[in-house]
């Protein structure tokens, strides 16, 4: 079944994870699926500040419509503060097709 889905993927601290996905569905997310993980690679090119970098990481994915995607990015980038340097990243990709996202 073709559908207009994106999937919002994020990747933050350890600890983080609950409060970007309140936000998340706050500004209209229906859900989230969250696991964890573990980072490497730029906590060595940061060097020094690079210990301050924990490597173990929460991944987050949020399935959205496409209108609400924007809204949605938004609200995990300002609760996240994923707009300063370690604090996590995030993007969006197309769902190509999908079955089971319920409304």
């Amino acid at each position: 079944m073709r559908n207009e889905n994106e999937i919002i993927t994020c990747i933050v601290q350890r600890g983080k994870a609950d409060k970007i996905v309140k936000s998340a569905i706050k500004a209209g997310a229906q859900g989230a699926t969250m696991f964890y993980g573990r980072g490497t690679g730029v906590r060595q090119k940061l060097g020094f500040l690079g210990t301050f970098i924990n490597p173990e990481k929460e991944i987050i994915f949020i399935v959205t419509h496409k209108e609400t995607t924007d809204a949605i990015f938004e609200a995990i980038i300002s609760e996240g503060e994923l707009d300063k340097p370690g604090k996590g990243f995030a993007f969006i990709q197309i769902v190509g097709r999908s079955v089971g996202f319920i409304e």
